[in-house]
C-alpha cells in the first residue's frame, strides 16, 4: 500500500498544481475584466469654444481649470465619484477640445487621458469598454453633436436625459450620468448641472426643471 501511495505522489502533486493555476487564472480575469459592472460613467461636453480654431476659448480653459477641483471631489447623493479613468475623442484637425477639456483634472489625479476613438466611433467605444474596463467612474468628454449617440450606445434615452433629442449647441454645462449594475446593465441616469459656484451659468436649464 505504501509503494502504491509513493506511486501515486507525482501525479497527484500534478494535478494539485494545475488546479491552483486554474483557480488562479480564474480569480485574475474575474478581477481583470469587469467591464461595465458596478461602474458609474459621467459625460460631459468639451469645454466653450472660439468661433474659428481648434483650441478651447478663454472661458473655455477656466471651465477645464474648474474641473479639476469640481470632478476630483465630484459627490452624487453623498457617494464619491471622483473619476478613475479620463477618456476623450481623439485630437482631428477641427478640435483638440476634449482632451484639452480633461488636462487640468488629468494633472490633478495622475490619469492619462485615453483617445482611443475619433468623434463618430461612439459604439466602438462602448464597446470596448463593455470588453476590457477596469476603472469604476469613468469621466468621457466628447463632442456634443455625437453625445445623443454616445447616450444610445449605452442603453440609454438621450431625449428624457437631455430634454430633446440633441445636445443643445449653446451648452456646456451639463453632466450625464450613467450607472450600471453588477451584471452590466444600465440601471440609472440623470443629468445634473455642473460648476454653478464656480462658472457663470450658460441660462440653459436642465430637462425637467
Amino acid at each position: 500500500m505504501a509503494m502504491n501511495v509513493r506511486s501515486l505522489l507525482p501525479r497527484l502533486l500534478a494535478v494539485a498544481v494545475v488546479a491552483v493555476a486554474a483557480l488562479a487564472l480564474s480569480v485574475a480575469q474575474g478581477s481583470a475584466a469587469p467591464g461595465l459592472r458596478d461602474v458609474t460613467v459621467l459625460i460631459i461636453r468639451h469645454a466653450e469654444k472660439p468661433a474659428e480654431g481648434k483650441a478651447l476659448n478663454t472661458q473655455g480653459e477656466q471651465r477645464a481649470a474648474a474641473y479639476a477641483d469640481y470632478f476630483s471631489a465630484l459627490q452624487l447623493d453623498g457617494e464619491p465619484l471622483t473619476p478613475q479613468r479620463l477618456i476623450a475623442t481623439a485630437d482631428s484637425a477641427q478640435s483638440i477640445r476634449p482632451r484639452q477639456t480633461l488636462i487640468p483634472l488629468s494633472h490633478r489625479l495622475q490619469l492619462p487621458i485615453e483617445q482611443p476613438f475619433v468623434n463618430n466611433a461612439v459604439g466602438e467605444l462602448v464597446k470596448q469598454l463593455r470588453q476590457t474596463n477596469q476603472a469604476r467612474i469613468v469621466l468621457i468628454a466628447w463632442h456634443h453633436k455625437h453625445i445623443d449617440k454616445l447616450i444610445s450606445a449605452f442603453g440609454g434615452d438621450p431625449a428624457t436625459l437631455m430634454g430633446q433629442p440633441k445636445w443643445p449647441d449653446p451648452v456646456y454645462d451639463w453632466l450625464i450620468v450613467l450607472r450600471f449594475d453588477d451584471k452590466g446593465r444600465l440601471i440609472t441616469s440623470r443629468s445634473e448641472k455642473v460648476l454653478e459656484d464656480l462658472m457663470p451659468g450658460d441660462g440653459s436649464p436642465l430637462p425637467g426643471s
